[in-house]
């Protein structure tokens, strides 16, 4: 296991949630990388934008960061994807 725990008895690394950065749409303005304490994104210096450096510390469910996102840049797997882990 990678450290993470765990998630309804499932190793967090084996739980597909985590959000996905589409580096063309994101404008910069840094306000998921600043928004998330559990440092999921990174900053790239070079493009100005915002990488998904450590996805395994997304809060399962949690998804407020694409919520932020004014250009819609963030997305995350259907809450779907969640249903039948760990049972």
């Amino acid at each position: 296991m990678d450290g993470h725990g765990t998630w309804r008895g499932v190793a967090r690394d084996q739980v597909p949630w985590f959000p996905t950065v589409d580096t063309a749409k994101c404008a910069g303005c840094k306000e998921c990388f600043n928004f998330c304490k559990h440092e999921v994104y990174a900053w790239d210096e070079t493009n100005d934008t915002s990488v998904v450096a450590h996805p395994f510390n997304c809060v399962v469910g949690c998804s407020n960061c694409a919520g932020l996102c004014k250009e819609g840049a963030i997305t995350f797997p259907p809450l779907t994807i969640l249903k039948n882990i760990g049972r």
